[in-house]
């Protein structure tokens, strides 16, 4: 059984992943009304992927008897000054996540509930992925440059990137339903 105070944060942290699905569809919007086609698909991607960190921990609070509850959320920004922007506001989210998360797994040892500090581990993971993959991003676009056909390419690679994570997710998905 969870404490109240575990349930408390499990249940903010399902808002904040729906809230970061939001986040990005409304900014892969935005690049798509740019016509910066590869950011907005890899984008929309990833939004998909937050739905799942959500649906994740919704089915965990379930499995423990615990109540999610999705609560209501403030819309994301949907106005950009540039393609830039959009992937440093990104990586300063990710990076609060990451906090987020931090303080949940701390509050799991404190407590002490192993088998939910068990579960946030993927979390852990999953946020030091989170975060290289976008300073990542934002590496190319300083060493490319958005200027001229440097926008273009960079929307190209990060196309690219929602290319390989799809092949990916599907080489996965067909490797799990082989064993």
């Amino acid at each position: 059984m969870l404490s109240s105070a575990l349930c408390d944060r499990l249940n903010r942290q399902i808002n904040l992943e729906m809230y970061s699905a939001h986040l990005y569809m409304q900014m892969g919007s935005w690049c798509a009304y740019k016509s910066l086609d590869g950011c907005a698909r890899f984008l929309s991607q990833h939004a998909d992927e937050e739905m799942m960190h959500m649906r994740r921990l919704l089915t965990y609070m379930n499995e423990t008897g615990a109540l999610a509850i999705l609560g209501s959320m403030q819309a994301p920004p949907a106005e950009f000054q540039s393609l830039t922007q959009v992937f440093e506001k990104i990586y300063e989210h990710e990076r609060f996540v990451t906090q987020q998360i931090n303080e949940l797994v701390h509050l799991a040892n404190t407590e002490p509930d192993y088998s939910t500090l068990q579960f946030l581990q993927w979390y852990v993971a999953e946020q030091h992925q989170e975060e290289f993959l976008f300073k990542a991003i934002l590496d190319k676009i300083n060493l490319i440059g958005t200027e001229g056909q440097g926008l273009f390419f960079i929307d190209r690679e990060v196309g690219q990137m929602a290319t390989r994570g799809a092949s990916e997710d599907t080489t996965m998905t067909a490797s799990n339903q082989a064993e």
